[in-house]
Protein backbone atom coordinates (compact mmCIF):
# COMPACT_ATOMS: atom_id res chain seq x y z
CA UNK A 1 0.00 0.00 0.00
CA UNK A 2 1.32 3.44 -0.91
CA UNK A 3 1.37 6.11 1.79
CA UNK A 4 -1.31 8.78 1.36
CA UNK A 5 -0.19 12.17 0.05
CA UNK A 6 -0.80 13.64 3.53
CA UNK A 7 1.36 11.04 5.24
CA UNK A 8 4.81 12.10 6.41
CA UNK A 9 5.94 8.61 5.36
CA UNK A 10 7.29 8.10 1.84
CA UNK A 11 8.87 5.26 -0.07
CA UNK A 12 12.64 4.95 -0.24
CA UNK A 13 14.52 5.29 -3.50
CA UNK A 14 17.77 3.68 -4.60
CA UNK A 15 19.50 7.05 -4.10
CA UNK A 16 18.59 6.82 -0.40
CA UNK A 17 20.54 3.60 0.17
CA UNK A 18 23.84 5.09 1.42
CA UNK A 19 21.98 7.30 3.90
CA UNK A 20 19.71 4.45 5.03
CA UNK A 21 22.73 2.26 5.67
CA UNK A 22 24.24 5.08 7.76
CA UNK A 23 20.96 5.39 9.71
CA UNK A 24 21.03 1.63 10.38
CA UNK A 25 24.69 1.66 11.42
CA UNK A 26 24.42 4.68 13.72
CA UNK A 27 21.17 3.39 15.22
CA UNK A 28 22.67 -0.02 15.95
CA UNK A 29 25.74 1.58 17.52
CA UNK A 30 23.46 3.69 19.75
CA UNK A 31 21.03 0.95 20.80
CA UNK A 32 22.67 -2.47 20.47
CA UNK A 33 25.47 -2.18 23.03
CA UNK A 34 25.39 -5.96 23.48
CA UNK A 35 26.85 -6.46 19.98
CA UNK A 36 30.61 -6.61 19.52
CA UNK A 37 32.29 -4.83 16.62
CA UNK A 38 32.70 -8.24 14.96
CA UNK A 39 28.94 -8.86 15.20
CA UNK A 40 28.20 -5.55 13.49
CA UNK A 41 30.85 -6.24 10.84
CA UNK A 42 29.18 -9.61 10.17
CA UNK A 43 25.81 -7.87 9.68
CA UNK A 44 27.01 -5.00 7.47
CA UNK A 45 27.04 -6.76 4.07
CA UNK A 46 23.79 -8.55 4.89
CA UNK A 47 22.10 -5.26 5.76
CA UNK A 48 23.36 -3.56 2.58
CA UNK A 49 21.94 -6.41 0.50
CA UNK A 50 18.63 -6.44 2.36
CA UNK A 51 18.20 -2.65 2.13
CA UNK A 52 18.74 -2.82 -1.65
CA UNK A 53 16.21 -5.66 -1.97
CA UNK A 54 13.43 -4.05 0.04
CA UNK A 55 13.97 -0.69 -1.66
CA UNK A 56 13.72 -2.33 -5.10
CA UNK A 57 10.54 -4.13 -4.01
CA UNK A 58 9.10 -0.81 -2.69
CA UNK A 59 8.82 -2.16 0.84
CA UNK A 60 11.00 0.43 2.56
CA UNK A 61 9.17 3.40 4.08
CA UNK A 62 11.05 6.46 5.32
CA UNK A 63 10.66 9.67 7.23
CA UNK A 64 12.57 12.62 5.84
CA UNK A 65 13.76 15.91 7.26
CA UNK A 66 12.69 19.17 5.58
CA UNK A 67 15.74 18.91 3.31
CA UNK A 68 14.55 15.53 2.01
CA UNK A 69 17.21 13.48 3.81
CA UNK A 70 15.89 10.26 5.36
CA UNK A 71 16.31 9.97 9.12
CA UNK A 72 14.21 6.89 9.91
CA UNK A 73 13.00 3.84 8.01
CA UNK A 74 10.70 0.87 8.26
CA UNK A 75 10.09 -2.37 6.39
CA UNK A 76 7.00 -4.56 6.83
CA UNK A 77 6.70 -7.96 5.21
CA UNK A 78 3.94 -10.50 5.79
CA UNK A 79 2.37 -8.34 8.54
CA UNK A 80 5.66 -8.22 10.46
CA UNK A 81 7.88 -5.23 11.10
CA UNK A 82 11.21 -6.50 9.81
CA UNK A 83 13.18 -3.27 10.19
CA UNK A 84 12.73 -0.07 12.14
CA UNK A 85 15.70 2.22 12.59
CA UNK A 86 15.90 5.87 13.61
CA UNK A 87 18.99 8.06 13.33
CA UNK A 88 20.28 8.77 16.87
CA UNK A 89 19.79 12.52 16.35
CA UNK A 90 16.06 11.87 15.88
CA UNK A 91 15.49 9.39 18.72
CA UNK A 92 12.74 10.63 21.02
CA UNK A 93 11.25 12.80 18.27
CA UNK A 94 8.28 10.53 17.58
CA UNK A 95 9.79 9.14 14.37
CA UNK A 96 9.67 5.52 15.54
CA UNK A 97 6.13 5.88 16.86
CA UNK A 98 5.03 7.49 13.56
CA UNK A 99 6.50 4.64 11.55
CA UNK A 100 5.02 1.92 13.77
CA UNK A 101 1.59 3.51 13.63
CA UNK A 102 1.94 3.67 9.84
CA UNK A 103 3.02 0.02 9.81
CA UNK A 104 -0.08 -1.01 11.75
CA UNK A 105 -2.66 1.25 10.07
CA UNK A 106 -1.46 1.28 6.46
CA UNK A 107 0.61 -1.89 6.12
CA UNK A 108 -1.27 -4.30 8.41
CA UNK A 109 1.65 -5.01 10.74
CA UNK A 110 0.77 -7.16 13.76
CA UNK A 111 4.15 -8.58 14.81
CA UNK A 112 7.78 -7.66 15.38
CA UNK A 113 10.91 -9.36 16.75
CA UNK A 114 13.34 -7.59 19.10
CA UNK A 115 16.61 -8.59 20.69
CA UNK A 116 15.93 -9.46 24.31
CA UNK A 117 19.04 -7.48 25.29
CA UNK A 118 17.59 -4.35 23.68
CA UNK A 119 15.37 -3.34 26.61
CA UNK A 120 14.65 0.08 25.10
CA UNK A 121 13.16 -1.49 21.95
CA UNK A 122 11.13 -3.96 23.99
CA UNK A 123 9.76 -1.13 26.14
CA UNK A 124 9.02 0.98 23.07
CA UNK A 125 6.96 -1.76 21.43
CA UNK A 126 5.26 -2.65 24.72
CA UNK A 127 4.20 1.01 25.04
CA UNK A 128 2.70 0.78 21.53
CA UNK A 129 0.60 -2.28 22.40
CA UNK A 130 2.83 -5.25 21.62
CA UNK A 131 3.20 -8.20 23.99
CA UNK A 132 5.62 -11.14 24.06
CA UNK A 133 4.18 -14.12 22.25
CA UNK A 134 7.28 -16.32 22.18
CA UNK A 135 11.05 -16.33 22.67
CA UNK A 136 13.97 -17.85 20.76
CA UNK A 137 17.32 -18.55 22.43
CA UNK A 138 19.34 -17.46 19.37
CA UNK A 139 19.05 -14.89 16.63
CA UNK A 140 18.33 -15.96 13.02
CA UNK A 141 22.06 -16.51 12.46
CA UNK A 142 22.37 -18.94 15.38
CA UNK A 143 24.20 -16.42 17.55
CA UNK A 144 23.44 -16.35 21.30
CA UNK A 145 21.27 -13.22 21.20
CA UNK A 146 17.77 -14.21 22.37
CA UNK A 147 14.88 -12.86 20.32
CA UNK A 148 11.49 -11.85 21.69
CA UNK A 149 8.65 -12.43 19.23
CA UNK A 150 6.03 -9.73 19.85
CA UNK A 151 2.43 -9.52 18.70
CA UNK A 152 -0.06 -6.69 18.94
CA UNK A 153 -2.03 -7.32 22.13
CA UNK A 154 -5.34 -6.98 20.29
CA UNK A 155 -4.20 -9.72 17.88
CA UNK A 156 -3.00 -12.16 20.55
Amino acid sequence: MTPSPLSPVSLAHAADLPRLFDVWHLSVRATHDFLADSDIAFLMPLVREELARVTAERLLHVLRADDGVAHAFLCVEHAKIEMLFVHPDHRGSGAGRTLVRHAIAALGATAVDVNEHNAQAHGFYRHLGFIVENRSECDPFGKPFPILHLKLAEMA
